[in-house]
């Protein structure tokens, strides 16, 4: 069997909302087709839908680890789904998603130290931003403003949303950066990295022991009535997900009637609708709808606030937008 080692390693940062599960899905669509492609997604909250919005990709092994927060990449969690991952797929190239709320810099860390020195080689930090965020003067979180010194380079979504002379006011917020602005988070592939530094690069011995664990268990839905409702919170920030039966359909008008009395920041989810299955990658501030996607193995939603709410109202008022089969 073919040693682990060297995998080259693509680290995706950025704030909620600006795009990294987009990115991903465009360069998944350049993958040679010689390559085999590792994802590892870690989610904040407790359900995960990120793998499911991204859909089933030929050559791309995707795998996730809900309930974190990538401040503990110490954690076993994340050491095992890691580890787990690259014994899988034996990846040509490995791309990290880290959640909008995360710590990337403690992550970059991490990645270039035991029991990953040697075993990873990593290529790059992109931290996607929001362009059309950054012209209206939001400001980036602390953990993500920490880690923008060490990003190889800045990829500045959305830029279609501007007209030049606002790009440029964007871009002249970064100088001397590497920029690169795209639209509906297409890089070019293969991408153009600055050459790495002596303080940027670490060799090591490869690790030929990965941390292990018994292999996961899949989900197995005995009625269709079956329903979950996971709260997880950290910082501030409180996740509210849901896990329903694949056969439960959703009436998704009901549903936006039901997001639009929610004081939320962020809401992500597949769904099944009376017509097909149907993904929603939303901010409380834009106007993003349904798309139509592949079957899903379960009904997924999660709600990311950092405002006070009522978890049993919220629970009733989803489960009423819904019926079982």
């Amino acid at each position: 069997m073919t040693e682990l080692q060297d995998i080259p390693t693509y680290l995706l940062a950025g704030p909620l909302g600006a795009g990294k599960t987009t990115v991903l899905s465009q360069l998944f669509s350049q993958r040679p087709r010689e390559e085999r492609w590792a994802v590892l997604i870690n989610e904040f909250g407790a359900v995960g839908i990120d793998a499911a919005l991204l859909g089933k990709h030929s050559g791309v092994q995707i795998s996730e680890i809900p309930g974190g927060c990538l401040c503990c990449v110490n954690g076993l969690p994340f050491q095992v789904g890691l580890g787990r991952l690259l014994r899988k797929a034996r990846p040509d190239r490995l791309f990290i998603e880290a959640s909008g709320l995360g710590h990337p810099k403690a992550l970059l860390t991490q990645l270039q130290a035991a029991p990953w020195q040697g075993v990873l080689r990593m290529e790059a930090l992109l931290m996607v931003l929001d362009a059309k965020a950054l012209h209206s003067g939001k400001t980036l979180p602390a953990a993500q403003a920490d880690a923008l010194p060490l990003a190889d380079v800045l990829v500045l979504n959305k830029c279609d949303r501007l007209n030049a002379n606002q790009i440029a006011a964007v871009t002249g917020q970064f100088p001397g950066r590497p920029l690169i602005c795209c639209e509906g988070g297409a890089l070019p592939w293969p991408l153009e990295l600055p050459p790495k530094t002596k303080a940027q690069t670490l060799a090591g011995r490869t690790f030929r022991e990965l941390p292990t664990s018994p292999p996961a268990i899949g989900r197995l839905w005995q009625d269709s009535e079956e329903w979950e409702c996971h709260i997880h919170g950290f910082e501030g920030w409180q996740s509210l997900g849901w896990l329903a039966h694949p056969a439960r359909r959703f009436d998704l008008e009901q549903v936006d009637r039901w997001l639009a009395g929610i004081p939320y920041s962020r809401a992500k989810g597949v769904l099944h609708a009376h017509n097909g299955w149907y993904r929603l990658n939303r901010l409380k501030s834009a106007e993003d709808g349904w798309e139509l996607t592949d079957a899903g193995s379960a009904n997924r939603l999660e709600l990311l606030m950092d405002e006070p709410f009522d978890p049993d109202l919220l629970d009733r008022g989803l489960r009423a937008t819904s019926r079982a089969d």
